[in-house]
């Protein structure tokens, strides 16, 4: 059983002992932490926005939440079944301070996690995360008397809210896909993506096929939308003859694609594919992070663009995105940042962005991706024992290859000629990632074993 804390949010695995599990006093404990930062910061009546996914744990998770917040004395907007990047577009519009999703992302059903967000509907800060986990140490609330109590609104409308202000978007070519005429079928992972996405679908008048599209939280496979999780989705696109499928995560701010023939389009390449339909209109800047593939920077200087990378993390890589003033964005993992939408992950945004390049290229899904670059990837991952120091691993190897280009903005990158390797530890597990690439699998897998190899000689 897991409890991490983190500057990205507060994730651990349900029940079990407190301070070491995502427990109900653990729940209670850092969202006063989080409500006591926003108090802090802001004076007035406030306002949280909140929102879970589906997963067995969130409604009990979404309640504490949101009481532990009226005693803070907080309003609370109540999305219900939701998602991240719907969330996200809820504080603003709002005019909330803040907002929390209750998901743990791409982790199994044991888990569930606080997702933090500021004012402008974007993950907080390095900043503000380690004030807010000081908050949580000291353990020291000042909660509101009877008198000052929040309340708490229901609005459960915001997935149509953000489905229409995707479709106001001025290159979401709305019309010519409702000509189209796709067939798409669609992997929610039973949870809030089997209504999210259905519902964008039917907005764009696309035929969709539901496959794992019932919010009840019982994940019918690893809900992480990888190769090997998703066989349903490429078995089903080929059964119902359909154009091409689409995952999503439990929270929806990663997509994947499959293409015609029932195979995966590549998680590194969902980046890939928008920013070369948003390139194609204009020339500029782009952002992913150290552990993204080079075919995002590839495709960004075919278009004439500037390509840059940022530490891992969503708030690092929308820093990155507002320095340079980023036309597109986002993660290897298939989150896409569209900043005329807003700056976080959106599956959603993605999926109106992929259907727009198909219109406009009038070809097959399978065609479009032998058109772009083809790198292959390994993700490997070490599990650290308690008492493993990171820092003079990574600080090791890094000494072992000091005559190849290296970056150790976040971890240790290690680019050669032909390939790269990226170590990490994990935000959300504890764990040593271990990302590569090369030209062919073999080379991205055998260059992953090397690493996992010497680094268990360090160890």
């Amino acid at each position: 059983m897991t409890l991490i804390k983190s500057i990205s949010g507060i994730r651990g695995t349900i029940g079990g002992v407190t301070h070491t599990n995502l427990t109900p006093l653990d729940i209670v404990r850092f969202t006063s932490a989080y409500a006591q930062w926003i108090s802090k910061k802001l004076s007035g009546k406030l306002i949280v926005v909140t929102g879970r996914d589906a997963r067995i744990s969130g409604s009990m998770v979404h309640s504490l939440v949101n009481q532990t917040l009226v005693g803070m004395g907080i309003n609370v907007i109540d999305l219900t079944l939701s998602t991240t990047p719907t969330v996200a577009i809820a504080v603003p519009l709002e005019k909330a301070q803040g907002g929390i999703v209750i998901t743990a992302s791409h982790n199994p059903k044991e888990w569930n996690a606080l997702k933090l967000l500021d004012e402008n509907g974007e993950f907080i800060d390095a900043v503000a995360g380690s004030k807010i986990l000081n908050f949580a140490s000291a353990e020291s609330f000042n909660y509101a008397d009877v008198d000052n109590l929040g309340s708490i609104k229901l609005k459960e409308d915001y997935i149509e809210r953000h489905i229409k202000a995707i479709l106001s978007l001025e290159k979401i070519f709305s019309k010519k896909i409702i000509q189209g005429n796709f067939k798409v079928v669609v992997d929610g992972v039973n949870s809030s993506g089997g209504i999210a996405i259905p519902q964008l679908l039917d907005a764009l008048g696309v035929e969709v096929v539901k496959i794992h599209c019932e919010p009840n939280g019982h994940f019918p496979h690893n809900p992480e939308p990888l190769k090997e999780h998703l066989e349903d989705l490429c078995s089903a696109v080929l059964k119902h003859k359909a154009d091409f499928g689409i995952a999503v995560d439990p929270d929806v701010d990663r997509l994947v694609f499959v293409d015609e023939k029932g195979e995966l389009f590549g998680e590194e390449y969902t980046l890939v594919v928008c920013a070369d339909y948003i390139l194609g209109k204009n020339t500029g800047a782009t952002v992913s992070n150290l552990s993204s593939s080079r075919a995002l920077e590839d495709i960004t200087l075919y278009h004439g663009g500037t390509y840059t990378a940022s530490a891992v993390g969503e708030v690092n890589v929308v820093a990155e995105m507002k320095k340079v003033n980023a036309l597109i964005g986002g993660e290897g993992n298939g989150g896409i940042i569209y900043p005329p939408l807003h700056y976080g992950r959106d599956a959603l945004v993605g999926v109106a962005l992929f259907l727009s390049l198909l219109v406009e290229r009038k070809t097959t899904v399978s065609a479009i991706r032998e058109s772009y670059p083809s790198y292959f990837m390994s993700k490997n991952k070490i599990t650290l024992e308690q008492d493993m120091d990171v820092d003079e691993i990574l600080k090791s190897i890094s000494n072992h290859y000091n005559k190849e280009l290296i970056s150790i903005v976040d971890g240790v990158k290690i680019d050669f000629s032909d390939k790269w390797v990226h170590l990490r530890k994990s935000n959300t597990e504890a764990i040593i990632r271990i990302y590569t690439e090369a030209k062919t699998q073999k080379k991205a897998d055998d260059l992953a074993n090397q690493f996992v190899k010497e680094i268990k000689k360090i160890i």
